[in-house]
């Protein structure tokens, strides 16, 4: 658009009157918040409506960034265990040498360096709660087999003890990984995962989601943090809108959160937006005197491909030719990630350059 041409008028963004004090108050999203419109998510939230008060457990799969724990906490918080606490271990971020000692705890004095009071694991604190397990994935297969004991007796032995201490346990766990290629692999427990599965909830990508707008609007509106209103200029909004988003809600959520903080006048315009993003809108932006912001996200499959293409080059280069973290990021598996470079083109010998790995 040319400086010369009158841009149509911003956006404004009115939060609803709830969200507002849900995210005044520090709350989590609802079910209902974290559905909006996507067909999907509203079969999703239909399910764990009916299992939330069973003792079924339930595995949440999904690409990185996808809202995975925000909607365990929402299933805890519309069960009978929600007053009760929700406690979420991540498998991934726990070194391999703690991860024993956090998840079952231990005595006094059970090993060298231990606390001289011993520790409660995340297992008994959550006993009549939820304990949520992220990235399940990324459990070291050793571990894996007592926590199947756990699961199927509901006791745990901590770390220098003889005796067994009785739980009572709802697991809600989550991965981005494909479980059952791990199977395949032998690196994940084909019986852990039947016990897991009890329900399996698909969280979609955000580019994948049939009410993305909604979305957009939904933590805009959040970010704010207040009950006024912000506004985002429509070649901004395009943009959004024809972003692929790798990063999925994580991304989205930090895109925003940034804009705000550096927009002027309390417009989030194109120049506020990161550049690949920015690149999204150009490629899509109308002609003069044309009003294209009004129609879909641009769907000609050259655009996306484009689109697709500078998504894959950015990953790797932010993760320095490392094509596992890549792969990771992006919610696909390595064989994926080398298929739809080869689809676009992408050389691993030139993403290798300079290092890379």
């Amino acid at each position: 658009m040319n400086a010369t041409e009158n841009p149509p008028d911003p956006v404004t963004v009115e939060p609803s009157a709830a969200l507002a004090e849900s995210v005044l108050a520090g709350t989590c999203l609802t079910l209902e918040e974290l559905a909006g419109e996507d067909p999907q998510m509203l079969r999703n939230v239909r399910c764990a409506y009916r299992i939330a008060d069973t003792d079924i457990p339930v595995l949440i799969q999904g690409p990185t960034g996808s809202g995975k724990e925000a909607f365990a906490r929402a299933i805890h918080l519309v069960s009978r265990r929600a007053a009760r606490p929700f406690v979420a271990v991540n498998c991934a971020a726990i070194p391999e040498t703690l991860i024993e000692s956090e998840l079952f705890g231990y005595r006094p004095g059970a090993f060298t360096g231990a606390r001289r009071e011993g520790l409660r694991g995340r297992i008994a604190q959550s006993s009549g709660g939820t304990l949520f397990l992220d990235e399940i994935g990324d459990m070291p297969l050793a571990l894996q087999s007592r926590l199947l004991r756990v699961l199927e007796e509901h006791q745990i032995v901590p770390l220098g003890s003889d005796s067994a201490c009785e739980v009572d346990l709802h697991v809600l766990a989550a991965s981005h990984r494909d479980l059952r290629e791990m199977i395949a692999r032998g690196t994940f427990r084909e019986d852990l995962y039947y016990r897991l599965n009890g329900l399996t909830l698909e969280l979609p990508a955000l580019c994948a989601r049939a009410d993305k707008e909604r979305v957009i609007h939904q933590t805009l509106a959040a970010e704010t943090r207040v009950h006024g209103a912000t506004r985002i200029d429509r070649e901004a909004l395009e943009s959004l809108l024809g972003y692929c988003w790798p990063g999925n809600v994580r991304e989205l959520r930090n895109v925003i959160r940034t804009a705000l903080a550096i927009c002027d006048g309390g417009v989030i315009r194109l120049t506020d937006l990161p550049v690949q993003i920015a690149a999204a809108g150009r490629a899509s932006a109308p002609r003069a005197g044309e009003a294209a912001w009004l129609a879909p996200p641009p769907r000609h499959p050259d655009l996306l491909r484009t689109a697709e293409r500078a998504t894959l080059l950015r990953v790797i280069d932010v993760n320095r030719g490392n094509m596992s973290r890549a792969a990771a990021d992006l919610g696909v598996s390595r064989n994926t990630l080398y298929r739809k470079m080869k689809r676009h083109g992408i050389a691993p010998e030139s993403c290798r350059a300079g290092g890379f790995r």
